[in-house]
């Protein structure tokens, strides 16, 4: 379904021959701020929400590149919006703030469920604080799914030639009779796009870029993790050959900024968490804060995969956030179980 989204935009761009009102420019994206932030040790909240206007012309494609989302950010904290034509005027939601992935802060973290990727270093002003760069990323379909695991950055490639796979390679001829296979570096159908980090894991796994950047935030790759092509250009000069990197499984996280408690709940892409509670109530013991977490609001939280940090502890949210956030909940029924009730557990 995913891959189909993907072509259904490809084929509309091709047949559309210009752009929408608008019109935003690659030279937009390539001048668009870093989401970069600098954390202190007893805090794992980045960022915040913001409002946006909708212009003529405007895409959620295009809003979500411009402020490095994904495709699943955008739509799901958006239900109801047409992705080509949304209203303009409209008020949408950027859902700009995170609660970082437990548990490691070295290097490369990507978080599966939630499609995105966070890159941890030391605060060049600060060396008391931690920097830290997130993105968001297009990774592995259903069928070949981006699998868990530690690496390291093995070495990096501009222009790299995609050597075809053999299963890869079936598909193609299945799908669109093409055997080719290799496509060279700099070819405008080089799903590497201009910039590979290739990764010590098995399966010659690797970070890079995409050719179609409206796959950023779907899951349209055979597992590898695929990045706006102006984010990875930022990444890959700053990354050295060597640098740690973690696959983690986190739909739901739990984090703290300013002695306040904040869980974060995204879709189960996988399916590989259905104990939610479990989890949820095994990070709050290991923050030792499970005594100050109003339980009602938690459950609430994990009952709708919003994908926004709620605050479990002290008052509730300001009430500009707190609106967006039972607008979107309005829009969600995902049910949980109880605690006290069974639970089941192109490239």
């Amino acid at each position: 379904m995913r891959y189909l989204t993907v072509l259904a935009v490809a084929v509309w761009l091709a047949a559309s021959g210009a752009s929408p009102a608008f019109a935003w420019q690659e030279e937009d994206f390539q001048r668009k701020p870093s989401l970069s932030y600098s954390v202190a040790d007893g805090d794992s909240l980045i960022g915040e929400l913001q409002p946006y206007r909708i212009r003529k012309g405007d895409t959620l494609f295009d809003i979500a590149r411009q402020y490095s989302l994904g495709y699943n950010e955008i739509v799901d904290r958006n239900p109801g919006l047409d992705v080509w034509l949304p209203p303009p005027g409209a008020i949408t939601l950027l859902p700009t703030s995170w609660v970082l992935p437990c548990c490691s802060r070295k290097g490369l973290v990507l978080n599966i469920p939630e499609m995105r990727l966070y890159y941890y270093r030391a605060s060049a002003e600060n060396p008391s604080l931690t920097e830290v760069i997130t993105y968001a990323v297009g990774l592995g379909r259903d069928d070949w799914q981006t699998p868990q695991g530690k690496f390291k950055i093995r070495d990096k490639t501009e222009n790299p030639t995609w050597v075809i796979p053999e299963s890869i390679r079936k598909e193609h001829i299945a799908e669109r009779n093409d055997p080719r296979t290799s496509i060279p570096g700099g070819a405008p159908d080089n799903p590497l796009g201009k910039h590979r980090l290739s990764l010590s894991m098995a399966g010659s796994y690797a970070i890079h870029g995409t050719d179609i950047p409206w796959g950023v935030g779907m899951q349209v790759s055979h597992g590898c993790i695929r990045l706006y092509p102006e984010d990875i250009a930022r990444l890959f000069p700053e990354v050295p050959v060597g640098t740690p990197g973690e696959f983690v499984y986190q739909p739901v996280k739990i984090g703290t900024r300013g002695g306040e408690v904040y869980v974060q709940v995204t879709r189960d892409i996988y399916g590989l968490t259905p104990a939610m509670w479990k989890e949820a109530s095994a990070m709050l013991d290991r923050l030792g804060v499970a005594d100050r977490v109003d339980r009602e609001r938690l459950m609430d939280a994990l009952s709708r995969p919003i994908g926004i940090p709620v605050k479990v502890t002290g008052p509730p949210d300001d009430s500009v956030r707190l609106s967006a956030i039972r607008a979107l909940q309005k829009q969600t029924n995902v049910r949980i179980s109880r605690p006290d009730e069974a639970q089941a557990g192109d490239d």
